[in-house]
């Protein structure tokens, strides 16, 4: 277990890096053909040569290799890695370290990703169980065809719908009637800072739907084939009960592609995020993102996918460690 690890701590390093230049280089080219977006800072003014050269330098944009298209800039590349293994990961156009920027949104869209992971375990096991042991029920096709319907319904749209129906009408037929803030805070339409969880719940469950759909699909199948495996006919003819059976045996075989999917998903709820955070007014990461692209921040949106990268990463390695805990079987050499 301990090689494991550190073979993919090692791993790591490449991944990170590869991802860094890739991200790198989308971003220079963008600069090299839409133009400068320090320039862009002015609008229609015409700045000095110096106002100019010191926007560029806290852009990171006066080298000259900005102005060759397809440059890749590799000297800047370099000098930026440089800065990020001593802590230093820039600053925005308002001159706030980035750091600080990602410390006061994180917490927002790592509390949102979790209520979203929780609800797509919980609401997607379950129907993923409930279809599997009844297979050609009604149960079942309802699972199959709800699902399909929602992966089928892009996030902005179902996003879209969510807060129109549910956190305008809905929410505001609550507080019509005086229905208790415990029911009523969950359809907010907007993210409160007063209500730092119940006001992300409807945006979690929007979050969720897609992974919610894949993960109830794949419990279902996985089940399902597990049941008609031998070792649980072996374990009814020993006389184990059915929910024995069925929760220890079956289930916990059928698991494993759940959690692989789960590592998969995590990668889609932290690119979800930004649609769902824009939509529901979320100041998070998202938002973040958002923002520094719009205004060409590029130190901002570099630093930011390295810890999304990062965290992403660590989330994997997690999910190959609960394959042994799953499935005694597995050995992680």
């Amino acid at each position: 277990m301990g090689r494991y690890l550190v073979r993919r701590l090692l791993q790591f390093v490449p991944t990170l890096l590869g991802a860094l230049f890739i991200l790198h280089y989308l971003m220079t080219l963008g600069i090299q053909l839409n133009g400068d977006p320090a320039r862009a800072v002015f609008g229609d003014r015409t700045p000095s040569q110096s106002q100019l050269q010191a926007m560029q330098k806290l852009f990171g944009t006066d080298d000259p290799c900005f102005k060759r298209t397809g440059d890749p800039c590799l000297r800047v590349f370099v000098e930026r890695l440089g800065n990020m293994a001593h802590g230093d990961f820039g600053v925005d156009s308002r001159e706030r370290p980035v750091l600080t920027l990602i410390a006061e949104h994180a917490p927002i869209t790592a509390r949102l990703a979790l209520i979203a992971i929780v609800i797509e375990l919980l609401a997607g096991i379950t129907a993923g169980v409930l279809a599997g042991l009844r297979g050609g029920s009604f149960w079942d096709y309802l699972v199959k065809i709800s699902t399909t319907m929602l992966i089928s319904i892009p996030i902005f749209v179902l996003g879209a719908v969510s807060q129109l129906y549910l956190g305008v009408e809905f929410g505001s037929w609550l507080e019509r009637i005086g229905a208790p803030p415990l029911f009523a805070d969950p359809f907010s339409i907007a993210y409160r800072p007063e209500k730092p969880w119940a006001s992300l719940i409807l945006p979690a469950i929007v979050l969720a739907t897609l992974a919610l759909a894949t993960t109830a699909r794949l419990t279902r199948t996985s089940l399902m084939e597990n049941l008609r495996g031998d070792y649980v006919r072996t374990a009814t003819a020993k006389g184990l009960s059915r929910s024995r059976v069925v929760g220890v045996h079956a289930l916990r075989n059928s698991l494993i592609p759940v959690i692989t999917n789960l590592g998969i998903s995590f990668g889609s709820l932290l690119a979800g995020a930004v649609v769902t955070e824009g939509i529901f007014n979320i100041r998070g990461i998202g938002g973040l993102v958002f923002g520094a692209v719009r205004f060409g921040e590029a130190a901002t949106v570099v630093s930011v996918v390295t810890i999304l990268v990062l965290v992403y990463l660590l989330f994997n390695l997690i999910v190959d460690v609960l394959y042994a805990v799953l499935d005694p079987r597995i050995r992680l050499d």
